[in-house]
């Protein structure tokens, strides 16, 4: 259920600064959106996996809270960022 160590590193160098920014907001919003996707795969399959489905909804939470902190700061890298993602604009 985690990404590979290959597919991060390429997010990494996707959406950060250089290939050692793994922890500024874009990079981890790029991270958690596709472990958001690998997890809504699961639980198609799954449907009652509880504690997934728990973990999947805090892991949404997370990337909320990320994107309004990029969107209040920088509005124009977090239309960017959602851009590239392919997620939707539902933040107030």
């Amino acid at each position: 259920m985690t990404i590979s160590k290959e597919r991060k590193a390429e997010l990494i160098r996707e959406f950060g600064k250089n290939d050692q920014d793994s922890g500024s907001a874009p990079v981890q919003v790029a991270i958690m959106t596709d472990r958001i996707r690998e997890l809504t795969e699961h639980m198609k399959s799954h449907k009652k996996d509880f504690h997934t489905r728990r973990g999947l909804l805090m892991l949404v939470g997370k990337r909320r809270r990320l994107l309004s902190y990029i969107k209040s700061n920088n509005i124009d890298e977090y239309r960017e960022l959602i851009g590239r993602l392919g997620i939707r604009d539902n933040i107030q």
